[in-house]
C-alpha cells in the first residue's frame, strides 16, 4: 500500500495538527457557563464543560490535571483561554509557554468578582481571534498521526466486520510510523493473555496482563458483579453473550501489530506504535483519555449506533452492519456491513477507513463534527478523599 500524505499544521513543539480550534477551559465546574457564553460568539470557538470542582486532596485530581492539561496543549488547539480560581492555573502557564501554544490565563482571585472575570474573559477570548497564528495547511507524514480506537453500543458483528476492518487500519498507521492507542480495559477482559503475547517484550507482557488483573481486583473489593455491566443491556439486544465474546471483538480494533506499551489514563505515548490505555468504560471519559494523549483523530465502530463525538478531535463513525448505516445516515461515516455479506474484505474496508482518515486529518469534516457533537467527560473513579 502506498503511504499517504496528509495536510495538516506543524506546531511549534513539532507535533502536527488536523484541527484548528480556539479552545476555552474552565478549571472548576463554577466556570463552566462563562466559559460556554463567551465562546458561543463565533463558531471557531469551543469550550468545555464538566462538574469537576476541585475539592482539596481528592485522589482524582491528578487524573483530571492530566486530562485538562492535555486537552490545553493537544496540537489540534490552535490557542487557548485558561479560566481558572487562582494558582490551579499555574501547570498550564508553563505547559503552553514550554511548547510556544498562543494562550490567556484568568484568574477569578485576581479579576475582583465573576463580572470583571467574565469582562477580561471575553476581551482575552478576543484578542486570542484576532491575533492568533492562521497557519496553512502543510503536507504532513501519515507517521505525525495519533489514533484513537473506540468502539460504542457493539452489537455480534462488531467483532467480525468493523473492528477487524479498523484494526487492519490501525496495521497500516503503525507500520507507516504512526501511533494507535487502544483502551477501555473493561472491555478486554478474557483478551489480556492474547494481547501478551503481541508486546514487544515481557514487561510489556506482564503490565498488560497487570492491568486487567488490577482491573478484577478493584471490581472484586468493591463487591460489584461484572454480569450486570457487560455485557450492556444494549450489546445483548445486539446478540453479544458474555464479557469473554465482547472483549475478543473489542480487542481486534487494535489489529494484529506489535504492542509497544501500555500507559495511564491520559498519558502520552512514549513513542510511535500500538499502546494500550488504561481507561473505564464509558464511551465519552475513553475518548477524552485518548485525546488528551494526544490523539488528532478517533475512529469509533458501533453496531447499534451514537453519536458521541469530541470537542477538539473528528470522529469518524464505523457502522458493524449496513441496516444501522441505512437507518441512521447522519451518524455513520463508512459502512462495514458489506463484509458480512461477502462483497468486501475486511481488508478492503481497512483500506476505506484509511482513506477516510487521511482525508478527514486533511480537512474533510465527519457527520459528529457537521451536528456539533463535541461531549467530554471528566473520568472520576473514586469518592472524595479516597
Amino acid at each position: 500500500m502506498t503511504t499517504p500524505t496528509l495536510l495538516g499544521y506543524l506546531r511549534p513543539d513539532g507535533r502536527w495538527g488536523f484541527r484548528d480550534h480556539l479552545l476555552v477551559i474552565p478549571l472548576h465546574s463554577a466556570l463552566c457557563d462563562i466559559a460556554a457564553d463567551i465562546a458561543a460568539v463565533d463558531a471557531e470557538n469551543v469550550a468545555l464543560r464538566h462538574d469537576w470542582d476541585n475539592p482539596s486532596g481528592h485522589a482524582d485530581a491528578q487524573r483530571v490535571d492530566a486530562a485538562l492539561l492535555g486537552f490545553s496543549t493537544h496540537p489540534n488547539v490552535g490557542a487557548v483561554l485558561i479560566l481558572g480560581l487562582g494558582p490551579d492555573t499555574d501547570p498550564y502557564r508553563s505547559a503552553l509557554a514550554e511548547i510556544g501554544k498562543p494562550h490567556a490565563i484568568i484568574r477569578l482571585d485576581e479579576a475582583g468578582g465573576f463580572e470583571r472575570f467574565r469582562a477580561e474573559a471575553e476581551a482575552r477570548l478576543q484578542q486570542l481571534r484576532e491575533t492568533r497564528p492562521r497557519p496553512d495547511r502543510q503536507p504532513a507524514p501519515l507517521s505525525a498521526l495519533c489514533l484513537g480506537l473506540e468502539c460504542g453500543s457493539s452489537d455480534a458483528f462488531s467483532g467480525i466486520t468493523a473492528n477487524p476492518a479498523l484494526g487492519a487500519a490501525s496495521d497500516h498507521l503503525v507500520e507507516a510510523g504512526g501511533t494507535s492507542i487502544l483502551a477501555e480495559t473493561t472491555e478486554l477482559l478474557g483478551a489480556e493473555h492474547l494481547l501478551a503475547r503481541r508486546a514487544i517484550n515481557q514487561d510489556v507482557g506482564r503490565r498488560i496482563i497487570a492491568m486487567v488483573q488490577g482491573f478484577e481486583q478493584d471490581v472484586a473489593r468493591h463487591g460489584v458483579d461484572l454480569l450486570g455491566s457487560q455485557p450492556a443491556p444494549g450489546n445483548i439486544a445486539g446478540g453479544l453473550t458474555t464479557i469473554e465474546e465482547k472483549s475478543l471483538g473489542a480487542a481486534r480494533k487494535g489489529g494484529t501489530a506489535p504492542i509497544t506499551g501500555v500507559i495511564d489514563y491520559a498519558e502520552r505515548p512514549t513513542s510511535t506504535g500500538l499502546f494500550i490505555m488504561d481507561t473505564p468504560g464509558q464511551d465519552i471519559e475513553q475518548m477524552v483519555a485518548m485525546v488528551a494523549a494526544g490523539a488528532q483523530i478517533v475512529a469509533f465502530t458501533t453496531g447499534k449506533g451514537t453519536p458521541t463525538g469530541s470537542p477538539i478531535a473528528p470522529c469518524l463513525k464505523i457502522s458493524s452492519n449496513s441496516e444501522v448505516a441505512r437507518r441512521l445516515p447522519d451518524l455513520i461515516d463508512i459502512d462495514a456491513g458489506p463484509i458480512i455479506d461477502g462483497t468486501a474484505t475486511i481488508e478492503e474496508v481497512g483500506k476505506q477507513i484509511l482513506d477516510a482518515i487521511v482525508a478527514v486529518a486533511s480537512g474533510e469534516s465527519t457527520r459528529a463534527e457537521r451536528r456539533g457533537n463535541r461531549e467530554f467527560a471528566l473520568s472520576q473513579i473514586r469518592p472524595m478523599g479516597v
